[in-house]
Formats: structure tokens, sequence, C-alpha cells
């Protein structure tokens, strides 16, 4: 029951985080598409990590991610005032890699697929 329970309260969190960053973080480094991918709770729930996307370069992911890490205690605080629980956890923004990694590996399947229509042409026509 405990893992349902930090399940909930990572999806929860997740929602009410995605609210405060769209509405009330007026920081400049922000900007652009920033979503929540996921959020990972630990079991005395005192900790978030909270996982970031950012459709951009390397020099503004580290800006966003530096900026949410800069505002975490106002998000925590926010957090606290939304969700009753006993412990508002502290909040660790980290950068999903996960999407970019997916980008890749389609991209070295779709060249793969390229290859491989190329030379079944050519085989075709001799």
């Amino acid at each position: 029951m405990g893992k349902m329970r930090s399940n909930r309260i990572a999806e929860e969190i997740k929602r009410e985080l995605a609210q405060i960053i769209r509405t009330e973080l007026k920081d400049p480094r922000i900007k652009g598409l920033i979503s929540i991918t996921s959020v990972e709770v630990t079991g005395d729930l005192r900790y978030a990590e909270v996982f970031i996307s950012h459709y951009g370069n390397k020099e503004e992911q580290v800006e966003v991610i530096n900026a949410l890490k800069k505002a975490a205690g106002f998000m925590r605080s926010e957090l606290g005032k939304r969700i009753r629980l006993r412990f508002t956890p502290e909040l660790l923004f980290k950068f999903d890699e996960s999407m970019e990694h997916g980008a890749k590996i389609s991209a070295i399947l779709s060249q793969i697929n390229t290859k491989q229509e190329d030379s079944n042409g050519r085989h075709s026509k001799d």
C-alpha cells in the first residue's frame, strides 16, 4: 500500500509543480517548452526527484535547471500550501534525457531503414 500512496503523491506533486511553473514563476531563464516528465518520491516522502524535459540547446537546458533549483524553496512552500502532508518533500530537479535518447535511436533506425531501402532498390534493378 505504501508504494501506491507514493505514486499518488508523486502524481499530485507533478500536477501542482506544472501549474506553479506555468503560472507563478517569473524567472526569465525559464522559457520555452518545459514539461515535467516524472516525479519520484522517496519512501519517507522527504525528497522528490523532479525530471524535467526542455526543448533547446544544452546551455538553455542548464539555465532552466539552475533557475528551477533556485526557485525550489518557493515551489516547495507553494506545494506545502496546496498538498496537505506532514512533510513537504525537498525538490531535486534533474534533466530527463530519455527524450533525447529516444530521438537519437529513432534517427539511427531511420538511417538504417534508408540504407536498407537503397540496397534493396539496387538489387532489384540488376
